[in-house]
């Protein structure tokens, strides 16, 4: 891209010494408009690096911003996205820099752009109305790019935008083709799920199924198709069962039904084989049934939706709920009621009290919306918000969702199986499908309470129950004592349902005891977990490649530059990766024993001693944060408006929260004005 050795003006555009570019702008012959033999200018070197005030700076003294230059032939704004730099992207765009200009190879500032799969840089080049499907000298579209990359996130993108599916290069290649070459799984799902054509042809008469043979992607191929419900050959698969063409009319309907209310009849089923029938013969029995149900979700999930294809992310655990709820209460109704009413009324009003508000309770944390942060009307709203955030140095993860497209609220988070973002939000309960936020937070809580109760009251009702009919039942059984095979002799459905139901306080006592902590401490799930946000810019957005910070009215602008990247390096981006769970792992996850070890012990993001010393900003004391949470004005039976809340006595609404409350003052920052108070560590 030129030679490091060139005059001092380029070293200073690198590294953003404003002051002595002036100097020299004044002492010598040059200027901003400087082109060395290879056609760089100090704007190509700013741009680069970063710089986003040297940039600004060369722009006002008449820097030719399109000035093509170096090996690549390229303007400084492609220099700029090669880098994902998207801070001085925005600034050279919004100075006139045209991001359709190609460089030597035939690629626009999208193109570039995608191939570091900088997934804001794009959003932020598309909210410019650059053509989606603009393609390079070769034919190649965005969407063919990201998905020969492999960047899931970027191909959902593109085609959330618009991009076509269809569309092929020169060698009529399609987005699918291009899939294939990588092999990333999500990406060719991703396309397939848009319409792709799973037979189109290649020029030379490839299909995608050839191209993934001859890459030796078949495997990802396979799996993407048979998501989407086809077979090894791309051909549609229609369910073997009976009443399948209703199943077809509405995949996810019908899912969401049939495994809400099969565990019903998988529940009654499993007690009474166990209940009636000699164990050497009701283990096995009950074993068998309960692989043959297992079998058959398996079939109703291979044909499901993608996002379906595993038990705790369709409504099964509900259901399981559901089930155990329901049969509880017609037990109750039917035996342990009549036997019990004339000496224990009370007993059995508390019961039935309960057991109607966990139902409620219960019913009311499914159904009700958790807090979805609302959506923006169009375009326009979307860009205006961006360009919010770039004004304010806040455009980066943690400010924006690139799946909702808006600026999200402090202490909201994206949930993958809801597809939108949460405000305030706690966890996604799979035990009642649907997340926990602040809308259902304290319904949630109350649902626990009330099942905690509702399970107590039922096992001393058949406490009581029991002894009272056992008294007449025989002795016999094969190994327990005779005490214990009287009173399983008596009603031995009953006592297993007791003894299952009394199995769910193992997972509700934890799920309370977590739920009390944090409430206490004014911290969600997530926050226990992962570390708290107090809404914070991201630093490696924030600070140009040389240290400085590109707001050029940051506290630290006036600290000394450090040495400069090597323009010619390569960037490389840190990344996570999501191995997979053991089947003990997922099910600890499930009934919450880690949330609860790491809370009881202290050991959590929001806890652990590393991070001791680090101020929890949304903390008023417990006391105060206790009063927050259950004196809340909003209707415990009934809807609450979406966001709002209590934060020190004073209303909110944590959907349209973007600043700390510690930097939120009385001068009337924010909804209603805060005050600065004294925070707690956690």
């Amino acid at each position: 891209m030129g030679d490091l050795s060139s005059p001092d003006i380029m070293q200073l555009a690198r590294i953003g010494d404003i002051s002595a570019m002036e100097k020299m702008f004044e002492s010598t012959e040059y200027d901003a408009t400087y082109t060395d033999d290879e056609g760089i200018t100090p704007l190509h070197w700013a741009a680069i690096n970063n710089q986003y005030a040297m940039s600004k700076y060369l722009i006002e003294k008449g820097a030719d911003i399109n000035k093509k230059g170096g090996d690549s032939v390229a303007t400084p704004l492609q220099w700029a996205a090669q880098r994902s730099n998207y801070y001085t992207v925005n600034l050279l765009l919004q100075h006139g820099a045209d991001p359709l200009i190609t460089d030597a190879q035939g690629y626009n500032t999208l193109h570039i752009s995608t191939f570091n799969g900088n997934i804001l840089l794009i959003v932020l080049l598309l909210h410019q109305g650059i053509p989606v499907d603009v393609a390079d000298n070769y034919g190649h579209t965005g969407l063919m790019w990201a998905a020969y990359k492999g960047f899931p996130q970027c191909v959902d993108l593109f085609l959330r935008w618009g991009a076509s599916v269809h569309a092929t290069d020169e060698q009529g290649f399609t987005a699918l083709h291009w899939a294939l070459v990588k092999g990333s799984a999500p990406c060719i799902l991703k396309i397939i799920e848009y319409g792709a054509d799973r037979f189109a042809k290649t020029e030379t008469g490839k299909t995608p199924a050839t191209t993934a043979v001859d890459l030796n992607t078949v495997g990802s191929w396979h799996r993407a198709l048979k998501e989407c419900g086809y077979d090894e050959d791309g051909h549609p698969v229609t369910p073997w069962w009976p009443g399948s063409s209703y199943f077809l009319q509405d995949k996810r309907a019908f899912m969401n039904r049939f495994l809400f209310l099969l565990p019903s009849a998988l529940l009654w089923i499993e007690l009474m084989i166990t209940a009636h029938l000699p164990w050497f013969i009701s283990l096995p029995l009950a074993f068998v049934v309960g692989f043959g149900f297992q079998w058959t979700t398996s079939q109703v999930i291979e044909y499901g939706p993608p996002d379906m294809r595993h038990l705790h992310k369709t409504p099964w655990l509900a259901g399981i709920f559901a089930a155990s709820l329901f049969w509880t209460a017609v037990s109750w109704l039917w035996d342990v009621l009549p036997g019990t009413f004339s000496n224990h009324p009370l007993l059995n009003f508390v019961f039935a009290t309960f057991t109607s508000l966990t139902a409620y309770f219960y019913a009311i944390c499914m159904a009700f919306d958790p807090g979805f942060v609302p959506k923006l009307n169009g375009i326009a709203e979307q860009k205006a918000v961006i360009d919010e955030l770039l004004r304010l140095w806040k455009f980066d993860e943690s400010n924006f969702c690139v799946s909702c497209m808006i600026r999200t609220p402090l202490r909201s988070k994206h949930c993958k199986r809801c597809q939108r973002c949460v405000a305030k939000h706690d966890h996604h309960c799979p035990w009642i499908n649907n997340c926990v936020g602040i809308n259902n937070h304290r319904h949630f809580f109350l649902y626990l309470i009330s099942l905690t109760f509702g399970i107590l009251s039922f096992d001393w009702l058949l406490y009581c129950h029991l002894s009272a009919i056992s008294e007449v039942a025989s002795t016999e059984c094969t190994v327990l004592s005779e005490s214990l095979c009287q009173v399983l002799n008596a009603d031995p459905y009953l006592v297993l349902l007791g003894l299952w139901v009394a199995l769910q306080l193992t997972w509700v006592g934890m799920l309370l005891f977590v739920q009390f902590v944090q409430v206490a401490r004014a911290m969600t799930t997530y926050e226990n977990m992962y570390g708290i946000n107090d809404g914070a810019a991201m630093l490696g957005h924030s600070f140009t490649s040389t240290g400085l910070p590109l707001d050029p009215n940051h506290p630290s602008a006036a600290a000394p530059p450090s040495a400069a990247d090597d323009p010619l390096g390569n960037r490389t981006h840190g990344h996570g990766h999501k191995h997979g769970r053991g089947w003990v792992q997922q099910w600890s996850r499930l009934l919450g024993v880690d949330t609860f070890i790491e809370t009881a012990t202290g050991r959590g993001a929001a806890t652990g001693k590393k991070l001791r010393k680090k101020k929890n900003p949304y903390s008023r004391g417990y006391v105060q944060n206790c009063k927050d949470f259950w004196c809340d004005p909003a209707p415990i039976f009934g809807r609450r408006e979406t966001g709002d809340a209590i934060l020190g006595g004073q209303k909110i609404s944590w959907t349209e929260m973007y600043e700390s409350p510690a930097l939120m003052t009385s001068a009337g920052r924010g909804r209603g004005g805060y005050e600065a108070v004294a925070r707690e560590e956690v």
